[in-house]
């Protein structure tokens, strides 16, 4: 089962990126570096609740 997630910036806490994830092979929240345009760098995105 894939589910939609949104990827939040931990920097200025904007949402940047909807993304999918399985909840079967990812139960716990995930975390990527993205770019975000607010900020105008690559930082640190976790899914938001």
């Amino acid at each position: 089962m894939r589910v939609n997630v949104v990827l939040q910036c931990t920097d200025c806490k904007e949402w940047n990126y909807l993304t999918k994830k399985s909840k079967k092979n990812n139960p716990e929240r995930i975390e990527m570096k993205k770019y975000c345009p607010r900020c105008q760098k690559q930082t640190l995105h976790k899914e938001k609740k």
